[in-house]
């Protein structure tokens, strides 16, 4: 793997599977799921019944004795873990990251490679257990700032109004000035969290974990007009995109609270149709979707 970081560039060799039938899981490993959220069910289902050796003998299955980080966007991730796995931790990822080649990982981050607060789901008390300690201490030795939270699921509702602009950087790209927009669909999201009863991290408290943690640094050779994840989706051509657990988690709340959520629900749909079609970042202007959003 090729990575490449405002101060450095280098690659290095990677033991990799392809299933969990190529690796020997034993008691003291830890999975992380780090796919989008689309991909995640699959994994799961794929992993909870791989058998966990202990002491050259099957204990029993990795659903019942290995914990699981969630290092997804959205907050649908945890729920779809608990379903087959017994311990799950949650994982805010902040960490400036591009792919779009294989084999190639761009940080666009420094000192630090991101911000990842991790805690357990549903929440405990302050005495953080010991996968979790020793969690945060393998990704500070990684180069990740790790604070343990108490309510980490309140650090990934607050993600989850920050990624609702996702779409919009996709959809438009710099085919126009797309951010009045987000606006709307920010205020749409926040209220339909609020009337919902979810709790989410405030903005002076997360404006005060960003300033405290890594900055933005240009990497050499690397466009500044690469965009964020969804973005990245659609420039790839995967054919599929996390918006329905983005924009569409903000659908999904409030038609459970018996309201409507008509904007994150039209840009979501917007997002699905132009990943089937292949489209690319920049192929509808920012008048244009403005014009959609009104219809």
């Amino acid at each position: 793997m090729r990575l490449r970081t405002p101060d450095e560039d280098l690659t290095v060799r990677l033991p990799a599977i392809g299933r969990p039938e190529d690796i020997e899981l034993g008691i003291d490993d830890i999975l992380i799921l780090a796919t989008k959220t689309q991909q995640a069910n699959d994994l799961l289902v794929g992993w909870t019944d791989a058998p966990v050796h202990q002491n050259g003998a099957v204990l029993g299955t990795a659903g019942r004795h290995l914990p699981v980080f969630v290092a997804l966007n959205g907050v649908a991730g945890e729920a779809f873990a608990h379903r087959y796995f017994r311990r799950v931790f949650g994982v805010c990822v902040w960490m400036p990251v591009v792919h779009l080649v294989p084999g190639e990982v761009i940080i666009r981050s420094t000192p630090r490679s991101g911000m990842l607060h991790i805690g357990r789901v549903p929440k405990t008390a302050r005495d953080h257990d010991q996968v979790l300690q020793q969690v945060a201490a393998d990704l500070v030795a990684a180069n990740f700032d790790a604070p343990l939270s108490d309510d980490v699921m309140a650090w990934k509702y607050r993600k989850l109004i920050s990624n609702i602009g996702n779409v919009f950087q996709a959809l438009v790209a710099r085919n126009g000035d797309w951010r009045p927009l987000v606006a709307e669909a920010e205020t749409e999201g926040r209220g339909v969290l609020d009337a919902a009863g979810i709790a989410y991290i405030s903005d002076a408290e997360e404006a005060a974990a960003r300033a405290a943690g890594f900055i933005m640094k240009p990497v050499p050779g690397v466009p500044e007009a690469t965009g964020g994840s969804t973005w990245q989706s659609l420039q790839r051509g995967t054919g599929n995109i996390e918006t329905d657990y983005l924009n569409g988690e903000i659908v999904a709340i409030a038609h459970r609270a018996g309201l409507q959520a008509p904007i994150n629900e039209q840009v979501a749909m917007l997002a699905r149709r132009a990943a089937a079609a292949g489209a690319k970042p920049g192929d509808m202007s920012a008048a244009e979707l403005a014009k959609l959003l009104q219809g």
